[in-house]
């Protein structure tokens, strides 16, 4: 077996028996890049040579005895987290040439572990979409069937582990953004709990729900990079120390667990297959020692609305600074400074990130502020409650991740229709709870399904248990790809 086809949890054994290399396995996954990226597109920048200075550097570290679970591991970042010697576009042309002078908090943590970035990859411009197709340098296709999409905004980031051409990757969740490529790519995609992962040095689209997370082929590859990246940061005031056993992602009984099942979250709107694999998943985990709870979650089918009317006025707010005069796009030759602004905006960010600047700017005005936006932020507080009454019955809740598999490229054109796609996952911002996709048995159209399992706050270690559980249950996942 290729070096690119094995998980960060094997490659880590095989770099502490002297077994391989760290610069053996980072040229593996190079030269897996080089052979199938002018298919997938999941690159939008990287760079042979400086991962074989980490990766020689992450040798040198392992014969010191001092490597971590990530050393000499290639790790894909998603483009709106800072990397210094890469570019931040963010997949957008006003942030075309932009390089930020310093790491992100999590890409410090990285390097200090020993991990080796392969390169940025592509996403959905400024985060704001579900299947990376608004993206305005790069088309980037699902590794299962080219012709679809690969979910977003971290399309990017799912497809790069799904087709093997990163062993890992961080990618961001603002309302899904993680788990639905993931549920989309047939991976492990992990939103941690709000603020148990620093946002310093990720581009900011809603700040109140970003969530910077990880992308594993396996359960326990995910919670080894979450591991890492997790922790209080002196930048983000918003970040906590929360101390995550980790141990606890493998192994152990379902005894006892009891896992709650949303009606809400198997209505109509979701695909019958979907929902039969999903509940399949539940029996066996049922079988395997766990109970299974009916919960109510009325607030659900408000969460879309309140969801969209939070992000936009954060995202209203977040992207004023890109005016032209600081950095970013710069209109040439404008006549006057209101033209320079007028301009460099409306040249440099792509229709979907306008349409949710001018929902935000209309939801944050005067009149419209107490109807909209506060309106939604009282339901936020409803919905959290609801949580917190849900959980009182169980330890955590188990849904489908997206209602449906991953659409054909260019198949939504209509923007609610393709805003529709996040019901199952926007809840989980709104409430700043953890949750962790992992790929049922079976598929729909030979295209894989994801479930989720929502935890109680920093309750991120169980949730991966439980899952890392199921997956021995069916004999690990089955997301090799045909090239």
């Amino acid at each position: 077996m290729e070096l690119y086809n094995k998980s960060a949890s094997e490659l880590s054994k095989m770099l502490r028996a002297k077994e391989v290399s760290a610069v053996e396995i980072a040229d593996s996954v190079y030269k897996r890049i080089e052979n199938v990226d002018d298919k997938v597109g999941a690159y939008l920048e990287t760079n042979y040579e400086k991962a074989i200075k980490m990766a020689k550097k992450a040798d040198e570290m392992i014969a010191e005895g001092k490597g971590t679970v990530m050393t000499g591991i290639p790790v894909a970042v998603k483009d709106n987290i800072c990397v210094k010697g890469y570019k931040a576009t963010c997949a957008s042309k006003m942030l075309e040439n932009f390089e930020p002078p310093y790491n992100a908090f999590v890409t410090e943590n990285l390097i200090k572990a020993g991990a080796v970035i392969t390169g940025k990859v592509n996403m959905d411009e400024f985060a704001m979409g579900s299947s990376t197709e608004n993206s305005a340098l790069k088309r980037t296709a699902n590794p299962h069937d080219l012709s679809r999409v690969p979910g977003g905004s971290s399309g990017g980031s799912a497809a790069a582990v799904a087709a093997r051409e990163a062993i890992v990757s961080l990618g961001s969740d603002t309302g899904g953004s993680i788990r639905q490529p993931a549920s989309f790519c047939g991976v492990v995609g992990l939103k941690p709990t709000y603020s148990s992962v620093s946002r310093y040095g990720l581009v900011a689209f809603a700040s109140s729900l970003d969530q910077i997370g990880p992308i594993g082929k396996t359960v326990a590859d995910t919670a080894a990079l979450y591991s890492v990246i997790a922790g209080k940061d002196s930048m983000d005031s918003t970040s906590l120390e929360a101390n995550f056993n980790l141990s606890l992602a493998s192994g152990g009984s379902l005894s006892g667990v009891k896992i709650g099942i949303p009606k809400q979250y198997f209505g109509d709107g979701v695909s019958a297959k979907v929902k039969e694999l999903v509940m399949n998943a539940a029996k066996t985990l049922e079988s395997a020692g766990a109970t299974l709870v009916n919960v109510d979650l009325p607030g659900t089918d408000y969460a879309l609305s309140a969801y969209y009317i939070i992000s936009c006025a954060e995202a209203s707010s977040n992207l004023s600074r890109y005016d032209g005069v600081k950095y970013g796009y710069r209109a040439e030759n404008p006549k006057s400074l209101e033209e320079l602004f007028v301009r460099s905006r409306s040249e440099g960010f792509g229709d979907e990130v306008k349409r949710r600047i001018m929902l935000g700017t209309f939801v944050l005005s005067s009149g419209y502020y107490d109807a909209y936006y506060k309106k939604a932020k009282l339901f936020q507080q409803k919905l959290k409650e609801e949580f917190k009454t849900a959980f009182r019955s169980c330890d955590m809740l188990l849904t489908p991740t997206s209602p449906d598999v991953a659409f054909r490229i260019g198949e939504i054109e209509d923007p609610l229709k393709m805003y529709a796609s996040d019901i199952c996952t926007v809840t989980v911002n709104l409430a700043g709870l953890p949750a962790v996709s992992v790929p049922v048995e079976g598929t729909k159209d030979n295209m894989p399904v994801g479930m989720q399992f929502i935890g109680k706050p920093f309750a991120d270690a169980e949730i991966l248990r439980v899952a890392g559980i199921y997956e021995d249950l069916i004999g690990g996942f089955k997301t090799q790809v045909k090239f």
